[in-house]
């Protein structure tokens, strides 16, 4: 009868899926340069039990790119990798940034409390001191003198 719909695996651009031979024809290179951006770390595919090569659409789409920076725009090797890192970076600060906005927005957070519930006080010099709920002052300073007048 075969699978059912609900439990097919679903495929995404970074299943590893191509052999290296399929990866070059795909991005227009020969095998030698995918190896040799694979030993430079330019793009690295995944590896499969008897340790060949298994690119994903991602990846040949990064070979691309890797491609049109060379060729196209004329930037060497060091540089790409270079563009490749802060790209990435950029990547997985956005991911973060992203998650953190979604913590905010559900108003978790270890910092995050009612504003109702926030009290706050003067320091000695005058500066804002955040204090707990418990945290009372007991101490306070006159500071004018107290006048007693008749009633």
């Amino acid at each position: 009868m075969g699978i059912p719909f609900s439990q097919v695996p679903t495929w995404d651009d970074r299943t590893p899926i191509y052999v290296i031979s399929v990866a070059a024809q795909l991005a227009g290179m020969h095998p030698q340069t995918l190896r040799q951006y694979d030993r430079l770390g330019l793009v690295v595919p995944s590896r499969a039990s008897g340790r060949g090569r298994r690119y994903s659409a991602y990846d040949v789409a990064r070979l691309r790119y890797v491609q049109h920076l060379s060729q196209e725009e004329g930037v060497n090797l060091s540089g790409i990798r270079h563009i490749l890192a802060l790209q990435s970076e950029v990547e997985d600060l956005r991911k973060r940034v992203n998650q953190l906005l979604a913590e905010v927005q559900r108003g978790v957070g270890a910092s995050r409390r009612p504003a109702a519930s926030r009290v706050f006080s003067a320091g000695p010099a005058g500066d804002v001191i955040a204090m707990g709920r418990q945290q009372t002052t007991t101490r306070w300073i006159r500071t004018q003198p107290l006048e007693l007048g008749s009633r």
